[in-house]
């Protein structure tokens, strides 16, 4: 049985997913395996993948599936996981060629029961580092307890299975293609603290077509996603200021809606209501922003 299992949901990243294969053939450390999960793909993604395979450069188990989205790859990947480890490397991203080797070997002498994982940095293609790093002391600390004390940027996440796997699947909802990652790991941090490893184990690559440059567009076509992930979050956000401000969403999202009960179905009917007048405002800002996006 393999340590990690390093997983990349893809969909018509035909052009672009030899960059992480490439980099896992180049790995100092053969403790993993690749699991790749296509999202619908209609290019020649099959194809490619099953040259691959035929390779044998890599262990690669591939699974495909109807298009549902970044978080329904997710859940795939979670169901089919059984490594003790699992991280997940986007289809236009690779590993730097110790990246396995730091992972395992930093698990094997700091990991335990106690934690969800461990946290690490990303990097640009030119290897400049995504955001701010940790802070030269910190041994442990939640996803949201890093970014609300000052924490930028993304970060890799390295979760044991078992932990991930004891939460709920991201919500598929009907029409839309689209629930924040953030939903599990929120809810591993009422539980559980990560490890800090001040180490780069991802090149990052932002697409013109990926979610992070298009979330305006996000909002507009997946509102029942982003009504869900808003209404934890009022609850579960660490700072007063977040949950506010997470209330200003869940109103815009619940005007796309059309939702008139959405105070009452909230968690926080007065801080909702507080909110309202700035979420009216932030719906008509996106609006304005995706002018002519259906």
């Amino acid at each position: 049985m393999y340590t990690l299992t390093i997983f990349t949901p893809t969909y018509n990243r035909a052009a672009t997913l030899h960059l992480c294969y490439e980099s896992l053939c180049r790995q100092t450390c053969r403790d993993f395996m690749w699991l790749i999960i296509d999202d619908g793909s209609t290019d020649n993604t099959r194809e490619l993948i099953e040259g691959w395979k035929e390779e044998e450069r890599v262990p690669i188990t591939y699974h495909y599936q109807e298009n549902q989205g970044m978080h329904g790859a997710h859940n795939a990947a979670y169901r089919l996981t059984e490594t003790e480890l699992n991280t997940c490397i986007d289809s236009d991203d690779y590993m730097p060629d110790d990246a396995v080797e730091k992972i395992v070997n930093f698990w094997k002498e700091h990991g335990s029961r106690e934690v969800a994982g461990i946290i690490a940095l990303d990097t640009d293609f030119e290897g400049r580092l995504i955001g701010t790093d940790f802070p030269k002391r910190m041994e442990r600390t939640t996803l949201a307890g890093f970014y609300s004390h000052g924490g930028r940027g993304d970060k890799k996440l390295i979760y044991r299975t078992e932990v991930i796997k004891n939460y709920p699947e991201y919500p598929l909802f009907e029409g839309e293609k689209y629930v924040s990652l953030g939903y599990k790991y929120e809810l591993i941090d009422q539980d559980y603290e990560l490890l800090v490893m001040n180490e780069a184990v991802c090149r990052v690559n932002y697409q013109p077509d990926g979610s992070t440059m298009n979330m305006y567009r996000q909002y507009i076509r997946n509102p029942q996603g982003f009504a869900f992930i808003r209404r934890q979050s009022m609850v579960l956000a660490p700072t007063a200021r977040r949950r506010f401000m997470e209330a200003v969403h869940y109103v815009s999202s619940s005007i796309m809606l059309r939702n008139s009960r959405f105070i009452q179905e909230s968690p926080r009917p007065w801080l909702v209501a507080c909110a309202a007048p700035l979420g009216l405002l932030w719906y008509g800002y996106i609006r304005w922003k995706t002018k002519g996006i259906k």
